[in-house]
């Protein structure tokens, strides 16, 4: 079962029926699901990519218990939301896949400390990694990484949902692969911003390279693995994201760079996902004692305190200190 009918939740829909699954995707909205079931396409949010008949669209929660792995496709903010209303008792011993890539507003939690609030019987597991969802729903080749705490439960799990093009690889750092997925949203704004701002190439890729030494600083502190971020869900989702235009986080930043307000970009494309988790990350890092000087940028631009030229000027006013 998956839950959450929107263009990620479909697409592990579609994922999982092309690997030979029966899936019941759960939506909000009766009218997308019953045009769903009728036409197999989700076009609000997948155009007109035509889906699985092993995929049934509905409501209700009704197959929940008989459900054998459960996917929540909602977005990070809406995790708590829609765990509270499918009722501990009913996870109870399934293994649940979270695949929202961000940290929650407020109590600074990942997915999986989410999760453990919640429904604390329920078995975790965290999918991340350089993913689309059209690209997912389309069949192309995708690699992911699928982590949790049970070694053989996320093997199990990684071999009922590998297909012809879409391949999970087990891991057991479920904290680093959660905390990649997260702040690499941030990175993506401020790759996007410098975009935007037409600063060029090479201001780009030096971002993107000390990202990568910020993230891994950050996660290691924070109790996460080393080889987590030289792996699918760090360095090859930070870079996609920091890279394609197919990131809404790419794009929002893109806009920002432009000289736009968040509320102005908002209104255009939505809030990307980074929004919500720039601060979130800034509050971890100075609780770990961790230097951030890309995520606390990001942040001043989101709060439009400085330009971007003049926090770009900032960043490369910092004292010089060798690169390892």
């Amino acid at each position: 079962m998956v839950i959450g009918a929107g263009a990620w939740g479909t697409a592990l829909a579609q994922a999982a029926a092309l690997a030979g699954r029966s899936v019941t995707l759960v939506g909000r909205d009766a009218q997308l699901m019953a045009a769903l079931n009728q036409t197999r396409l989700n076009r609000p949010y997948l155009g007109d990519l035509s889906l699985s008949e092993g995929i049934f669209a509905t409501v209700a929660t009704d197959a929940l218990e008989a459900a054998e792995i459960v996917i929540m496709g909602v977005p990070a903010q809406a995790t708590r939301e829609a765990l509270a209303e499918l009722g501990p008792g009913r996870l109870a011993d399934k293994p649940v896949v979270l695949s929202a890539k961000g940290l929650e507003k407020g109590t600074l939690k990942r997915q999986s400390q989410i999760l453990a609030e919640l429904a604390p019987e329920a078995k975790p597991l965290v999918l991340s990694g350089p993913s689309f969802a059209h690209d997912v729903a389309a069949g192309r080749p995708t690699a992911v990484t699928l982590a949790g705490p049970d070694a053989q439960l996320a093997g199990q799990v990684a071999q009922a949902l590998a297909g012809p093009s879409f391949r999970p690889y087990a891991a057991g750092d479920m904290t680093g692969v959660e905390l990649a997925g997260g702040l690499k949203n941030v990175y993506a704004l401020g790759c996007g911003a410098v975009e935007g701002a037409q600063l060029g190439l090479s201001a780009r890729a030096s971002l993107l390279a000390r990202a990568y030494v910020e993230l891994s600083r950050l996660v290691e502190a924070m109790g996460g693995a080393p080889s987590t971020l030289t792996g699918l869900a760090g360095l090859g989702d930070l870079t996609l994201s920091c890279t394609s235009t197919q990131s809404r986080n790419y794009r929002f930043g893109v806009e920002l760079g432009a000289g736009r307000s968040v509320a102005e970009i908002a209104l255009g494309i939505g809030l990307a996902e980074g929004v919500h988790t720039a601060p979130v990350a800034q509050s971890l890092a100075r609780r770990a004692g961790i230097e951030v000087p890309l995520i606390d940028a990001v942040n001043l631009l989101l709060a439009g305190s400085l330009a971007i030229n003049d926090i770009v000027a900032g960043l490369m006013a910092r004292p010089l200190k060798r690169e390892d």
